[in-house]
C-alpha cells in the first residue's frame, strides 16, 4: 500500500468514526478526540469497526440500535466504565429502551459481575436513566 493510499485510508477511518460518535451522542467523547489527534490511525481502525458495528438492521447491522446501545451499556456497567454507561443507557433510551429492560439488564450485569459492578456503576446508571424519565 502507497503511503499517499495509506493516508487516504486513515483519514476515511477517522472521518467514519467521528460522524459514528456524533450521530450516536451529537460529540466525538473527549478521550476519543485525544486518540484522534495523536494516533489517527488507531482511531481510524477503532472508528471503522464501531461504525460497522453501528449499523442499523436494514443498512446490514443484526441488532437494532437499542439493542447495541443497551449491550454497550451493560458491558461498561461490567466494567466500571459508570459515565460511558450513562452515555450508551441514555442513546438507548431514545431508541426506545424502557427502564423495565435497563433494570433487567442491569440485573444480568449484578449475576455476572457481583455487587461491586451492581455498587460501583449499575445503581448510578439505574438512578440516572430514572431522573430522565418524564414524569407523569
Amino acid at each position: 500500500m502507497s503511503t499517499d493510499d495509506r493516508k487516504a485510508l486513515v483519514e476515511a477511518g477517522v472521518a467514519a468514526g467521528r460522524a459514528s460518535f456524533v450521530e450516536s451522542f451529537g460529540r466525538v467523547p473527549d478521550n476519543l478526540a485525544l486518540l484522534a489527534e495523536h494516533a489517527p490511525g488507531a482511531f481510524a481502525g477503532y472508528g471503522l469497526m464501531r461504525d460497522a458495528v453501528m449499523r442499523e438492521a436494514g443498512q446490514g447491522g443484526a441488532l437494532d440500535l437499542k439493542t447495541k446501545e443497551m449491550v454497550f451499556c451493560l458491558l461498561d456497567c461490567l466494567i466500571g466504565q459508570t459515565e460511558a454507561a450513562k452515555r450508551h443507557a441514555e442513546s438507548a433510551m431514545r431508541h426506545g429502551l424502557t427502564l423495565a429492560e435497563l433494570s433487567e439488564g442491569l440485573v444480568q450485569v449484578l449475576m455476572v459481575g457481583g455487587i461491586t459492578a451492581w455498587n460501583r456503576s449499575g445503581a448510578e446508571v439505574l438512578r440516572h436513566c430514572a431522573a430522565l424519565e418524564p414524569k407523569g
